[in-house]
């Protein structure tokens, strides 16, 4: 017999979900996940910049991680078990200790979250020494097993998890020397820099590329173009930061509608996939937002998921798709579904190739309906209320930033 809901990834998006199953009345849920233990990245996040909004208080990645633990202990959540294919129905195919398996259920809920993009894909010239690692290694390195990997790294980025990145360094005693960034401006909010600079003593250098790493077995020193000039700084490691793709290996192999702009599966306003066996929710569909905002979506997918299950949302006979063109980067949902009508408070989620200025447009069928002036910056996003707009209209719908 099929599980009623098998959800894949045990972080914030899979455990709210399955609480807000259960608490549905929707008990035969499996939670899987390839680590060894459940919780996601927080639980090697050592800064109490977690759980604010859902448990009232400040708290550490682990103290996060294993609260959104305890609240899904009625849940079978299931540890070192990897899921390697996605099939049409609901049924996947897992392996673990036990060999390889075929698993089915009614619903299956998507949450394997996001990755950064280690230096391979950044094309830096150079050695290839010891010492370079992405924000995630180093976390896990520090907070999981207690090393110190080097003691003057510079951090390439400024995305926010990059000023992450220097917390978990204080926390091992490490000072990095610097933080490289290629833009005009961080990519993180202000005060971030600022917090850098001069509480914590170190520099942050924008419109700073990064051209070759050097060194022989450890990493010795970076090369930087900044302003036309080139400047090489002894260190000993480099940390790269950002630049999330969606951990969705599954979906390219799947059957599963992939979308180019996010890099994850397509969905609709429900959190359907476009089989509408499958829903997906958090980081798997937008590189990358915070814990609490990937808790909340799988939170709401998981009501979604119930309310399939009892029949109170029947499945589309229609799919209308929303564009997007540049600067626009993405959108989602990409598509909504005439089955269930956009609840007044459904948000288009958006975000930008690169800074503009500019009227945000919805236009439907080249005439426009909605717009506003708006400032938008990379990695920062642009919501876009769908209440009010007729989109399960058949059209082209189309949101549009105009720079000016």
């Amino acid at each position: 017999m099929p599980h009623d809901v098998i959800i894949v990834g045990a972080g914030p998006a899979g455990l709210a979900a399955a609480c807000r199953l259960h608490r549905s009345g929707i008990t035969d849920v499996v939670v899987l996940d390839r680590e060894q233990w459940p919780g996601g990245v927080p639980r090697h996040c050592g800064h109490r910049t977690f759980g604010i909004r859902e448990f009232g208080r400040p708290l550490t990645g682990p103290q996060y991680a294993e609260r959104m633990i305890r609240r899904a202990q009625s849940v079978d959540i299931r540890t070192g078990v990897s899921v390697t294919k996605l099939q049409p129905d609901g049924h996947v195919t897992i392996t673990s200790q036990q060999g390889v398996e075929q698993i089915a259920a009614r619903r299956v809920l998507l949450t394997t979250g996001a990755r950064e993009t280690p230096r391979a894909p950044r094309m830096v010239s150079g050695t290839r020494p010891s010492g370079v690692l992405t924000t995630g290694s180093l976390q896990q390195m520090v907070y999981l097993a207690g090393m110190r990997p080097f003691d003057r790294p510079v951090i390439i980025g400024s995305e926010l998890v990059a000023f992450s990145a220097l917390l978990t360094l204080r926390h091992a005693g490490i000072k990095a020397l610097a933080i490289i960034e290629p833009g005009s401006r961080i990519t993180a909010r202000r005060p971030c820099d600022l917090v850098a600079r001069w509480l914590l003593g170190i520099p942050v250098l924008t419109g700073a590329r990064l051209v070759a790493i050097h060194g022989a077995r450890q990493v010795e020193a970076v090369e930087i173009e900044q302003t036309g000039k080139r400047e090489t700084i002894a260190c000993d490691g480099i940390v790269f930061s950002g630049q999330f793709v969606p951990e969705a290996a599954l979906i390219q192999t799947s059957h599963l509608e992939l979308d180019r702009g996010t890099g994850g599966p397509v969905i609709d306003q429900c959190w359907r996939c476009s089989d509408p066996t499958y829903f997906a929710a958090g980081n798997l569909l937008h590189p990358i937002e915070t814990a609490g905002v990937a808790y909340r979506e799988g939170a709401a997918a998981g009501a979604s998921i119930a309310a399939s299950l009892r029949g109170a949302l029947r499945l589309p006979d229609r799919r209308v798709r929303i564009h997007v063109v540049s600067p626009m980067r993405y959108i989602y949902p990409q598509v909504i579904a005439n089955s269930a009508p956009p609840p007044n408070g459904l948000m288009f989620n958006a975000r930008v190739e690169r800074e503009v200025r500019g009227r945000l447009t919805v236009r439907f069928d080249d005439e426009a309906v909605w717009s506003r002036h708006i400032h938008a910056l990379p990695e920062r996003r642009v919501r876009v209320p769908a209440a009010g707009l007729a989109v399960t209209q058949e059209g082209h719908w189309e949101v549009r930033l105009d720079p000016g």
